[in-house]
């Protein structure tokens, strides 16, 4: 069996990477870095340190690298004869992967078994993303040609991995926990072996769990952690102001995902617990300066704040929690970010009302706009 991999940074090396290495897959990495696909083709193997209470050293081997922007028919002729294809190169770049993939699924043998396409993003259903750029890409075709070539699967990823310092090369450090929930409808009775990942018959509740869960607590831990002065993640979460900070905006999240989709409390509860636990590892070399970077991405309509925000809101209840962290995301200053730098330039140049519709999407008349509005204006304030 044969998977193709877009994406050989630590999140393609160190979680997606291994466990299609796991399952018996031979991974074949793809990614437009010529350093890190020049290292992975001339070593034999790497190691994935997960650390915790359940540390190991996990080895990958009898894999092979291509380099996509220089290779890219090599590429395209791998995907044409193999029975996965996974992304981790983040949203925004799946539109650059399409083409590729569209040219390998036309050139794949009349008769073979659908290829399996998944991208594992930390968005809302990627892989329809994805998908919908692919279908572009092959223009007008039959009804039913594509789905007879390539099934395409939502997926919900879940394992911290932190960026780490300076040039270490191959190996990754990586969280002791991960999740890699698939949607199996889109699979019939053909669900494909990945043990260590679980499919489900509905990914919505898992999705949304995720994002509102760790990747909105992650966010508020490193915001209130960059205000505070915190140098790493574990240290931000042993600030009592920020974990009590954190604390209210998970009690928010949780207020919504239990109401909407009937989770157990106590269970989730105990995915909150184990959430902050993680976050707290200090085994992970992770800073809010890392975790807080591209802020005018992060407070985006369909994002981790604002969109739970609005569907709490929508549901009688009241982001106050949420929209602080949004503040605290305000604070962020970070030179060599531009993302950060843009921020900056828009809360000098625009007022409040203009920021908020501009950056959260959020308007007139609906919540939590005119709470977001009302610390848009208290940072420029305070920036004066």
């Amino acid at each position: 069996m044969k998977a193709v991999h877009f994406g050989a940074g630590n999140i393609g090396r160190g979680f997606v990477g291994l466990i299609l290495h796991n399952a018996g897959y031979e991974v074949v990495f793809a990614d437009v870095d010529a350093g890190v696909i020049d290292a992975l083709a001339e070593a034999p193997s790497y190691q994935v340190h997960e650390v915790g209470a359940k540390a190991a050293t996990r080895t990958v081997n009898h894999y092979r690298a291509l380099n996509s922007r220089s290779n890219e028919q090599a590429v395209i002729d791998e995907i044409a004869t193999a029975e996965v294809v996974t992304t981790a190169v983040g949203a925004n770049i799946l539109r650059f992967v399409a083409p590729v993939i569209a040219a390998a699924i036309e050139t794949r043998p009349a008769g073979m078994h659908p290829l399996t396409v998944m991208a594992c993003e930390n968005a809302l259903n990627a892989t329809d993303l994805l998908e919908s750029e692919v279908s572009q890409m092959l223009g007008d075709r039959p009804a039913g040609w594509l789905a007879e070539r390539a099934v395409f699967a939502n997926t919900a990823v879940d394992r911290i991995v932190p960026q780490a310092a300076g040039a270490v090369g191959l190996d990754v450090t990586v969280e002791d926990f991960f999740e890699w929930a698939i949607e199996s409808p889109p699979f019939g009775d053909a669900v494909p072996s990945i043990p260590g990942a679980h499919f489900v018959d509905d990914l919505a509740p898992y999705i949304e769990r995720k994002l509102f869960t760790v990747n909105t607590g992650h966010a508020s831990v490193a915001y209130h952690g960059f205000v505070h002065g915190a140098e790493s993640l574990a240290q931000a979460v042993a600030i009592p102001e920020v974990l009590a900070q954190v604390r209210a905006v998970l009690d928010e999240t949780s207020e919504l995902l239990i109401g909407k989709y009937g989770f157990d409390p106590a269970e989730h509860a105990q995915y909150v617990a184990r959430t902050l636990v993680r976050f707290a590892n200090p085994e992970l070399p992770d800073t809010p300066a890392r975790v807080g970077r591209q802020p005018l991405r992060k407070l985006g309509r369909n994002e981790r704040f604002v969109s739970p925000a609005t569907q709490l809101a929508a549901a009688g209840g009241t982001p106050a929690a949420l929209v602080r962290a949004m503040g605290a995301a305000l604070r962020f200053d970070l030179p060599d970010d531009p993302e950060s730098v843009r921020m900056r330039e828009m809360l000098r140049d625009l007022n409040a009302e203009e920021f908020t519709t501009t950056v959260t999407g959020l308007e007139p008349g609906t919540e939590p706009y005119g709470s977001v509005v009302d610390v848009v204006a208290a940072e420029q304030a305070a920036a004066r």
